[in-house]
């Protein structure tokens, strides 16, 4: 029996050409969950994993699967249809699963055969029988998996082409904001997968770079902090040699044990979502988190670099509350506090969160000609019409705050305090190379990014019926 797991495409993500920008294949990571599902996976079958990111391959003169398997966050939703109606039209059955194909069941049963919600590695062999049977259903119902029954992932399938591996440690996320579906999908609980399990599985990483892919790796919590601790601690005991990056809140630097057990662990870098410089745009997202305690974030960010470790802040525009000059305010805030990467996003309504609820009773979604349009929701286009920012002014405000961040002056001023504070080669090798890549991206707004999309469609003064999404 032959399967492809296939991670589909977006052409519009400029981080996923690599053969275009030299820099981007330090941003792109392996598709894990396809990983962990072949884990689970029968000897019977013969498992090829296709990673569209590095190219997409002529599949009709590929053997043909029995099988195929497609994951896809909403931005690949359109491509991934096309992969599916390509191989259901040579007779093979297509199985859809993850965030989108949970979020939009309906849509995704009109275009493959069988669509599992949820997390699928508590359904996976019982999909791959049925299958063997031909007897597939049309819905599977995945359940929040206990993190011991997870398998280790299939490194080996993807030995090549990467510069960063992939693991996962957690899951679950307590903070439950507004434009996230994580709390929706994997719960608000964390769910901790068994120490010695996790540095077993980074044995099997060839990747030195290493991407965990846990929404909040440390937690909110003294005791997730304590769990934190005791990887961490294991990490270290088994001299893994690997340089990681994961995400994490701002608590992360109140607490010097962690941060120095962190760094010794192989912590190169973490990713913060700071969301909005203003205590309004934190409430209106619901990351109270962030505001507690009257935080020093230029502080906080400090205490993370003093250990070695650079520290990517990403924040959102387009909250109700953001008005003109917004994209010089992240700017400002940005440099002021001291960030090594700025990572800046347009509010976007995502299938199956509270902001999408809210944004379509006002019919303020105008990227909703469905499916085509969730290509452009990337995060990377302003898809939604904005309450004091048109499609126009936001665009500007963005180019205007991510090119005066990644000006070349900023950028040395960057790449020589982080020598100076750190005196880490390593961290000053990833600042390098994270700043070239986004400032590549960046010069090329307006050339590639926009070019086709239209404008327009978001001037309008009159609300469009929004797209009925039944899920």
């Amino acid at each position: 029996m032959r399967l492809y797991l296939i991670n589909p495409g977006n052409p519009l993500v400029n981080i996923t050409k690599i053969k275009a920008n030299y820099w981007n294949r330090y941003r792109v990571w392996k598709p894990l969950s396809l990983l962990v599902l072949a884990g689970l996976t029968p000897p019977a079958w013969d498992i090829t994993i296709i990673d569209e990111n590095l190219g997409v391959p002529d599949y009709q003169v590929m053997p043909r699967p029995n099988l195929v398997g497609i994951t896809a966050f909403t931005s690949q939703a359109v491509r991934a249809y096309k992969v599916a109606a390509e191989f259901r039209s040579r007779g093979v059955p297509v199985v859809m699963g993850g965030i989108h194909a949970t979020m939009c069941l309906d849509e995704a049963l009109e275009r493959v055969d069988a669509v599992v919600t949820g997390e699928a590695e508590s359904i996976w062999r019982k999909v791959l029988e049925d299958a063997r049977k031909g007897t597939l259903n049309r819905v599977y119902t995945g359940t929040r998996l206990e993190m011991d029954e997870v398998p280790l992932a299939r490194h080996d399938l993807l030995p090549t082409g990467y510069r960063l591996g992939a693991i996962q440690t957690t899951r679950g996320c307590p903070l439950n904001c507004t434009f996230c579906s994580v709390t929706a999908f994997n719960g608000g609980v964390f769910r901790y997968r068994p120490i010695e399990n996790v540095v077993e599985e980074f044995k099997l990483i060839r990747e030195k770079h290493v991407l965990i892919v846990d929404d909040n790796l440390v937690g909110t919590t003294k005791d997730h902090f304590a769990h934190a601790k005791d990887l961490f601690r294991a990490m270290i005991q088994a001299k893994l040699g690997k340089k990681w990056v994961g995400q994490v809140t701002i608590n992360m630097a109140d607490d010097e044990e962690l941060l120095r057990l962190a760094a010794k662990s192989g912590c190169a870098g973490v990713f913060i979502g700071f969301e909005s410089p203003t205590v309004e745009g934190l409430m209106e997202v619901n990351k109270r988190f962030n505001i507690q305690s009257g935080r020093d974030f230029k502080a906080s960010i400090r205490r993370i670099q003093r250990h070695g470790i650079v520290v990517a802040g990403s924040f959102i525009i387009g909250l109700d509350v953001d008005e003109p000059g917004i994209g010089e305010q992240i700017l400002d805030t940005a440099n002021r506090w001291g960030v090594d990467f700025l990572n800046l996003l347009f509010l976007t309504p995502l299938p199956g969160t509270r902001l999408w609820e809210k944004m379509e009773s006002e019919g303020r979604i105008v990227a909703n000609v469905f499916p085509e349009d969730w290509k452009y929701y990337t995060l990377g286009f302003p898809v939604a019409r904005y309450k004091h920012l048109s499609w126009v002014d936001i665009v500007s405000e963005y180019a205007t705050c991510l090119r005066g961040f990644h000006s070349y002056p900023r950028i040395m001023r960057r790449v020589v305090g982080n020598l100076w504070r750190m005196h880490r080669p390593i961290s000053t090798f990833t600042s390098v190379v994270g700043n070239l890549s986004k400032r590549s991206n960046v010069m090329r707004l307006d050339r590639e990014r926009f070019q086709g999309f239209d404008l327009s469609r978001g001037e309008a003064q009159t609300k469009r019926e929004p797209a009925e999404i039944k899920r």
